[in-house]
């Protein structure tokens, strides 16, 4: 069952959570992100992560033609970067929305999309709304009273006074 991080929009003064805003991002291997990486960058608005793999791909591919490799290590180069999108597409998606504040509210698993939001939600409104408690009060410590100097029969703890009552 694939696993899904659930991701709540940053809020506004006076605002409260609004559960038609959470996003769910799927975990694990994203077949589009492998097949067509810059295509799926774009279509996902991950501007930074696209420059870097531009940047990356000409990289690799320059210094590759630079060294005069043959063309078949380049194509399996483009093809373990393209793997290494299609693995890590949950993770861009992640960062980008943990840059634009979005606060993370947990994990869920479910069959799919909706399955996993039918889990969510179900838990998220048994929440009880937290309350926030009043600080705790100073605790108010008595000096110890001395009945004299100490002498070497003295008991230290929690036990009676040498020849007291018990």
């Amino acid at each position: 069952m694939p696993t899904y991080t659930v991701h709540e929009p940053p809020l506004r003064e006076g605002q409260s959570a609004d559960p038609e805003r959470f996003l769910f991002v799927r975990d694990g291997f994203h077949f589009w992100a492998f097949v067509l990486a810059p295509l799926w960058l774009l279509a996902r608005r991950l501007w930074l992560a696209f420059v870097v793999y531009a940047i990356v791909m000409v990289a690799v591919e320059g210094g590759l033609a630079f060294f005069g490799v043959a063309d078949g290590a380049k194509t399996v180069a483009g093809l373990l970067i393209a793997l290494l999108v299609g693995f890590e597409a949950a993770t861009l998606r992640r960062w980008k929305l943990e840059r634009r504040d979005w606060k993370m509210l947990g994990f869920v698993v479910g069959d799919d999309v909706e399955d996993a939001e039918r889990r969510f939600f179900a838990e998220w409104m048994t929440r009880k709304p937290a309350v926030e408690a009043p600080p705790p009060a100073e605790p108010k410590y008595a000096m110890p009273v001395r009945r004299g100097t100490p002498s070497g029969t003295d008991v230290i703890g929690l036990f009676p006074e040498p020849g007291g009552a018990p």
